[in-house]
């Protein structure tokens, strides 16, 4: 339901908002993000550290940890070999609905949920219109989302089960800052506090579990953010730009800025107040405030510059004036409304009752984001470079760190593993940023002390007096003279 705008055979296109096209490939951040899981595998296959990316911004800096390949580049190493990078991306998306579906339908079991309203529950996280943005926009934040459910879930367990599910628990929740989302960490952390300690269980343990999670974000900081071209901050412009509006949640409509885009549905807000009625008249009110709180606090948070006193919380509060996009705190809304939507529906205990709940969030949480974007799966004319010389290898056109466009690099080195100076990443080194900004005005001055010996010519540009290599569709390669 939530692909079928995108569904194409699998290694036909990338399933996926498309963005500009770069030669024979639509631009996105799917392709940054399949290049970041497919080194896990590269390198580990090569002998080498599989955290580090070997191959951009080079030679300009020391290779940069890979954050984000955690803990997913796992799961895609075999993917990728098996299917090949378009395919195994397909599938990773199928696989990101099953798995938040499953482990919040788990965790709702844990609450003593019956099972048919449980999958209605998972089905309206999986399938919140939120996170089905973000996964057609290629976001790891949908993916990194369900290890929320997966901490809550295992936490459950472990009160009643094996400590060894306590420590489960803390390792999904330090893998949410580890893996890159450090603004998704910023509600999380908070949030699993909430619930522990309302629940009145293990409060030590859950304390010790976010501290170790703070200690992922600080690690992240100051390993890939420190340093950067965001490391100064933010902003607000840039936090006006994709702060939401009140109306955004009941909203069909996609914003122009994917970032605003928050909608609830219709029914399933109705559900969910259904479900906290039902919590309340249960006198679960430890539950009824959690899910309460935690669906009501990154909503209005995602308001950002339309919330009064956003602007002050947003330049005081530790951590959040790196951030620039208010709504990436709406996971966690979405789990607990998923969940009072599973407390509203165990309520009723009518035969098929899940079963026309499930029916009714189909309908009211589907949203049309998923387009099928050009692959070019293959590319001739950087196979060509396989069996080069050895040799750096400049794209032009250069764009600036920050600009999607460069995600189509990123993707040829996936094809052809070769060292290049551009990257794409907000989060770009100062020296990385100011050398890409001098390769733009005269992208073919310096190259020799960069080592670079091969020019990529996406569409049109200079050619820098190299010989033509090969040539597939709109892109051709040169060797530099």
């Amino acid at each position: 339901m939530a692909t079928w705008q995108g569904v194409r055979p699998l290694d036909e296109a990338f399933w996926a908002r498309q963005g500009p096209v770069q030669g024979e490939v639509a631009a996105g951040d799917h392709l940054q993000t399949s290049y970041q899981l497919w080194l896990v595998g590269h390198q580990l296959e090569g002998g080498r550290k599989p955290w580090r990316d070997p191959y951009s911004f080079q030679p300009l800096l020391e290779p940069r940890v890979n954050f984000a390949a955690w803990p997913f580049g796992l799961l895609y190493w075999p993917l990728q070999r098996a299917l090949g990078t378009v395919a195994a991306w397909n599938v990773f998306v199928l696989l990101g609905f099953v798995g938040a579906g499953s482990f919040a339908a788990l965790w709702l079991r844990e609450l003593r949920v019956r099972r048919g309203a449980a999958l209605a529950g998972g089905l309206a996280f999986c399938l919140a219109p939120y996170l089905v943005a973000q996964t057609s926009a290629g976001h790891l934040l949908a993916w990194v989302s369900m290890l929320l459910a997966l901490s809550l879930f295992a936490w459950e367990r472990g009160l009643h089960r094996s400590p060894g599910w306590l420590a489960l628990s803390a390792a999904a929740l330090v893998s949410i800052p580890l893996s890159g989302q450090v603004h998704l960490a910023l509600g999380a952390i908070p949030f699993f506090l909430l619930y522990t300690f309302l629940r009145g269980l293990a409060r030590p343990v859950a304390a010790g579990a976010a501290l170790l999670a703070i200690g992922a974000g600080l690690l992240v900081y100051f390993a890939a953010i420190r340093d950067t071209v965001g490391a100064g901050g933010r902003s607000f412009a840039q936090v006006e730009r994709y702060s939401a509006g009140a109306e955004g949640f009941v909203s069909r409509d996609v914003p122009s800025e994917l970032e605003r885009f928050v909608f609830l549905g219709w029914a399933t807000p109705l559900l969910a107040l259904t479900g906290l009625g039902v919590l309340l008249a249960a006198r679960r009110f430890w539950l009824a405030a959690a899910l309460g709180l935690g669906a009501f606090v990154p909503m209005l948070l995602s308001l950002g510059a339309n919330l009064p006193g956003y602007e002050t919380l947003w330049r005081h509060l530790p951590g959040l004036e790196l951030t620039r996009v208010p709504a990436r705190l709406m996971p966690v809304a979405c789990l607990c409304l998923a969940a009072l939507v599973a407390f509203a529906a165990t309520r009723v205990t009518w035969p098929g009752t899940a079963a026309l709940v499930a029916i009714v969030l189909l309908l009211d949480l589907r949203v049309g984001l998923f387009e099928t974007a050009p692959a070019d799966e293959g590319n001739r004319a950087y196979a060509a470079l396989r069996t080069a010389p050895p040799g750096r290898v400049l794209e032009i056109p250069v764009f600036l760190p920050d600009r999607q466009e460069a995600s189509v690099y990123l993707y040829s080195t996936i094809q052809v593993q070769r060292e290049h100076p551009s990257g794409y990443s907000t989060l770009a080194p100062r020296r990385a940023d100011r050398e890409l900004r001098r390769l733009q005005r005269a992208p073919c001055t310096g190259l020799e002390a960069l080592g670079v010996r091969y020019v990529a010519l996406h569409a049109a540009g200079p050619t820098c007096g190299g010989r033509l290599l090969a040539r597939d569709g709109a892109v051709s390669v040169y060797v530099l003279r």
